[in-house]
């Protein structure tokens, strides 16, 4: 991985507006900066969110169970256009997304020392597709309904992200937008 080019980061103020940016390894090293950062949730027809776990090769809390994918905007980049690029990479999956809020946490990870210090923009999106997940970036995928996801978090937190709670309770606040796609506008894009 060392070998990877230098991916930069946004780094925000507490109310999201941009000051500059900084190298994504550097943003994360203690004390952690404040920037700015995606959860998208992939809904399927059911209802059914797709969970991922991360990669054991992943830098930060590796080898947990997340939500369908994360990334950090680039800059210059929407955080909806960062959605819709980052679950094409991770998952082999084309769907469009909206947002549907905001949160901010701080979370270190014992096993690396590496520091999230995110305003996370929750982004939902829907689609029946098969995941076709990208084995460097995911180890496995599955389906989880979200009351039984809630259920989980609460028995067994330490096998999840540390942002995966406050952004389910920030998709879930969003019903009924996050329930599924209206009947009106399709949320996966034409073959």
């Amino acid at each position: 991985m060392n070998d990877l080019p230098a991916v930069e980061v946004i780094l925000v103020d507490a109310d999201d507006r941009p000051i500059g940016t900084a190298e994504k390894l550097a943003a994360h090293r203690p004390p952690g900066q404040l920037h700015r950062a995606i959860s998208a949730f992939v809904l399927d027809d059911a209802g059914r969110i797709l969970l991922q776990r991360r990669a054991d090769a992943k830098h930060a809390f590796a080898g947990a169970w997340s939500n369908s994918c994360c990334t950090h905007p680039a800059p210059g980049e929407t955080v909806v256009e960062a959605a819709e690029r980052r679950v094409v990479e991770e998952l082999g999956i084309a769907c469009r997304f909206e947002e549907v809020g905001t949160f901010t946490y701080l979370a270190e990870d014992p096993a690396s020392g590496l520091v999230e210090h995110e305003v996370d923009h929750v982004l939902v999106g829907w689609s029946s597709s098969p995941a076709d997940p990208d084995p460097m970036e995911v180890a496995e995928v599955r389906s989880v309904h979200p009351h039984q996801l809630q259920l989980d978090l609460v028995a067994e937190p330490d096998r999840y992200s540390p942002w995966l709670a406050p952004a389910l309770e920030v998709l879930l606040a969003a019903a009924p937008a996050a329930a599924g796609p209206s009947s009106s506008e399709p949320k996966e894009p034409a073959p």
